[in-house]
């Protein structure tokens, strides 16, 4: 499964759970709080300052 920008945090994780640790080695602590369902990666990139690109080739890697 491809991960995109535009896939929620809470949908990667369900169709991808071994992508937790990618996201948490990226900073990304809270991908089991509530937002995490309503925001997409690209979102959750921002907020936490992070390079989306870098992240999506380490997440479908």
């Amino acid at each position: 499964m491809e991960i995109t920008k535009d896939m929620l945090i809470g949908e990667i994780i369900r169709k991808k759970p071994e992508a937790v640790e990618t996201l948490m080695r990226f900073g990304m602590g809270c991908v089991g709080c509530p937002s995490s369902q309503m925001e997409s990666l690209e979102e959750a990139a921002m907020v936490h300052g992070l390079n989306i690109d870098k992240l999506m080739e380490a997440l479908n890697n």
